[in-house]
């Protein structure tokens, strides 16, 4: 877990950096509350803020205040050290978003349980976050998480003017397999078609369920072509996956159908109308006969 130290004082400074190294935590060092707020502003801010009360530019308190007024996707857990005792300061540091208090000068391993208390609360959060956007079945994004990951990537490639490109797949008559073998084959089959595209993506690509038997794909820094050949790759991996009934042994073979679009960075293509694209890309590759990948890039 990284921890970050807010302190002004070196010798207090020193003294956190060494036992919290020791404690095998990642560190890093700010030496005002402003420069502690310009690093947590950075992307992959720490988990947990050790900071002093009292500090030049920005104190602790206000430093709270702007941590917690920012738009970020995890909760940072603060302690706030000081030599303010007193019932009305705590309540201030509270007030301004602090979790815990220690008082200096700080007993060494007072400090270490109350950070495994921080830890303990961030691990439950981070718990939390991933069961609300994880598809309990597939383990995969659900449609809410995939569609603001979706978002981001969508907003970083118009910035950065880099392709994206997004895929829709469905499996094939999926329909027939629940009334053949029943809803749990069903979910075996999801499962095996889910892992089956997870194996050919790239580590920065991301796959969410849809909804039903559709699932997406969002491909940064991806071309048309290359995103109509990894569809292609797909394809055919779940056209070769031999998928055997749990009960009698038997082989179930699936297909499925991929609609592609690449994101129109010159007209600032929104999210909507990307899906929108490889929606129809799809719809066209199941009317064609299925098991096909259909590009959006030739539906205008």
């Amino acid at each position: 877990m990284k921890i970050m130290i807010a302190e002004d004082d070196l010798i207090s400074r020193r003294v956190l950096q060494t036992n919290l190294m020791k404690w095998g935590y990642d560190i890093d060092v700010a030496v005002n509350g402003r420069e502690a707020f310009e690093m947590i502003t950075r992307p992959s801010p720490p988990s947990l803020l050790i900071s002093d009360w009292m500090m030049p530019l920005m104190d602790g308190p206000t430093l709270c205040r702007a941590i917690r007024d920012l738009d970020i996707a995890r909760y940072i857990y603060i302690i706030l050290l000081t030599t303010k005792g007193e019932k009305k300061d705590i309540i201030h540091g509270l007030e301004a978003g602090a979790d815990d208090f220690l008082t200096k000068p700080f007993n060494q391993e007072e400090l270490k349980y109350r950070i495994r208390i921080g830890e303990r609360i961030i691990n439950l959060e981070h718990r939390i976050l991933q069961l609300a956007n994880t598809d309990a079945l597939t383990g995969m994004m659900n449609r809410r998480a995939f569609m603001e990951r979706l978002e981001q990537e969508i907003e970083r490639a118009h910035r950065e003017q880099t392709a994206l490109s997004f895929l829709i797949s469905d499996i094939d008559y999926f329909k027939r397999v629940n009334d053949t073998y029943g809803h749990q084959v069903g979910d075996l089959v999801l499962q095996c078609f889910c892992q089956t595209l997870k194996e050919i993506l790239r580590p920065y690509d991301f796959l969410g369920r849809y909804g039903g038997e559709e699932f997406v794909v969002c491909m940064p820094g991806t071309m048309d072509d290359q995103a109509r050949s990894v569809a292609e790759r797909l394809r055919k991996a779940v056209e070769e996956k031999e998928i055997i009934h749990p009960e009698t042994g038997e082989l179930i073979a699936i297909t499925s159908s991929f609609g592609t679009a690449t994101c129109r960075l010159a007209l600032r293509e929104r999210t909507d109308d990307l899906i929108k694209r490889a929606d129809e890309a799809l719809y066209r590759a199941k009317e064609e006969g299925r098991n096909r990948v259909v590009s959006g890039e030739s539906t205008a």
